[in-house]
């Protein structure tokens, strides 16, 4: 029984050193860690992340103007995959964001454009799906974070340029001429709590804070033509840990006209990835009955 017990005793011994904890220094660890920060390790657990801020112009020679602020949020989850020949993992998720009246904080349902003075209908921002484009793999990441002070950094920037999908006179009120493709960029910043990221027993990071940016061309429904300028979004968010944490402002939206909001996509979406110009065109050509 002695020789029993010791021969356990060295079996969960040799299991502690071998669960080692993530080395961020290392591209295969680095990949699992964005992987947890992203969502979870488990394939198909739901993750949450919520956002606010602001929305500001920049039209060249004008004082930036404070326009809109913001509440958004975004229900993810990833699973395992593999891209030649090497293991990664997909994200699929889907995104709502909500302007809101400065002043008073309400959504805004309508707003009356100052340049032109016309009151347009405020089309709020819900993507589905936003789904990666592909597979992320060790390869493709390196090993991007940096530690400071009991936190890890991971920062993304993401240019975005490709076909507009409003080509042409029919959409000119909305997005101009000679505008054959929409730019952007998008940056997204995560601080995470270093401990529990590198912990081999937790399957996904939970203290994550978020700040995003986003520099992109005017939103269609503010119906800008060709007027020259662009928008610039800034806020903060974190992971959160139940979907009931979300402000008020995003469940009563998400319950009435979104619901299936409360879960991410299916790990096996094949739908391709919506825009906010993609939504819109959607909406306008339902509007004129096209």
């Amino acid at each position: 029984m002695k020789n029993h017990l010791t021969f356990l005793c060295l079996l969960t011994t040799f299991a502690c050193f071998a669960q080692k904890r993530l080395n961020l220094t290392l591209p295969d660890d680095a990949l699992t860690a964005t992987r947890k920060v992203q969502a979870s390790l488990v394939d198909g657990e739901s993750c949450i992340y919520y956002w606010e801020g602001s929305v500001y112009s920049r039209i060249p020679q004008e004082r930036d103007k404070l326009l809109f602020n913001y509440v958004g949020m975004n229900i993810r989850t990833t699973k395992t995959d593999t891209a030649h020949g090497k293991t990664g993992y997909r994200q699929y998720s889907r995104e709502i964001l909500l302007y809101m009246n400065p002043k008073t904080g309400e959504v805004i349902r309508t707003w009356t454009n100052p340049w032109t003075q016309k009151e347009v209908t405020v089309l709020q921002i819900v993507n589905d799906p936003v789904n990666s484009r592909g597979v992320l793999t060790a390869d493709d990441l390196g090993t991007p974070f940096s530690v400071v002070d009991g936190r890890a950094f991971w920062n993304i920037e993401v240019p975005l340029l490709y076909p507009n999908p409003m080509k042409g006179e029919t959409y000119k009120t909305y997005v101009g001429t000679n505008k054959p493709m929409y730019q952007a960029i998008e940056m997204f910043n995560f601080s995470v709590d270093v401990k529990e990221l590198t912990n081999p027993k937790k399957k996904r990071a939970d203290d994550v804070n978020i700040s995003w940016a986003r520099v992109c061309q005017w939103l269609p429904w503010m119906e800008m033509g060709d007027k020259e300028g662009w928008l610039i979004y800034n806020g903060q968010g974190k992971k959160l840990s139940k979907f009931d944490h979300l402000p008020t402002a995003l469940k009563d939206f998400i319950a009435k006209e979104h619901p299936e909001f409360t879960t991410p996509p299916p790990i096996d979406d094949k739908r391709p990835n919506e825009t906010s110009w993609t939504y819109f065109k959607k909406w306008i050509d339902k509007k004129r009955g096209q």
